[in-house]
């Protein structure tokens, strides 16, 4: 028998949990400080955890951010983490869903993201032409920057402006 996963708001008890759980899920990349400093902002994050057995096994954030040129309202979803035991069961496609209705009920229109097309193709996101990322992306991530509309949506042109946490270019390029 699987075990019931319980999808909600992450909260301070949990933040333990979660310095375990993204060194495991990003063993190649130095994200605990980037998810510390995400986690302390709630004025411009916006985060869920999957929880089982009273373990946390999945984290998704999604950062509040602005497009230049634009009154489009909008974020950028990332990290999404899951234990490595527990990747491919769906934890990380429910996290993300969840986000997403969670980010529509926060009048958010558009959420960009920079990862693995397939994954993200299956969740409805599309390639994204018409806002860019902060940083310019090396030809071998073509693909990978990525968008979903929400709800109704005026076309938005620019750059995606990216609160502090989020202006590293190591985050954006290898």
């Amino acid at each position: 028998m699987t075990a019931k996963l319980k999808i909600r708001e992450s909260i301070s008890a949990d933040h333990e949990a979660i310095e375990s759980l993204i060194p495991d899920a990003f063993p190649e990349e130095n994200l605990l400080p980037l998810v510390r400093d995400l986690l302390s902002d709630t004025a411009v994050t916006a985060s869920l955890v999957c929880e089982t057995d009273s373990a946390i096994v999945g984290l998704v954030v999604f950062t509040k951010c602005s497009v230049s040129e634009s009154p489009v309202n909008a974020a950028l979803l990332g990290p999404l983490a899951v234990a490595p035991a527990r990747q491919g069961q769906g934890i990380g496609s429910a996290l993300v869903r969840a986000g997403l209705r969670r980010m529509k009920e926060m009048n958010v229109s558009l959420v960009c993201v920079l990862g693995d097309p397939a994954f993200y193709r299956r969740l409805g996101f599309l390639p994204e032409s018409s806002v860019r990322p902060p940083f310019s992306l090396p030809a071998e991530y073509d693909g990978a920057w990525q968008s979903q509309v929400l709800g109704s949506h005026k076309e938005g042109f620019g750059t995606l402006s990216v609160p502090a946490q989020w202006r590293q270019p190591s985050l954006w390029i290898p």
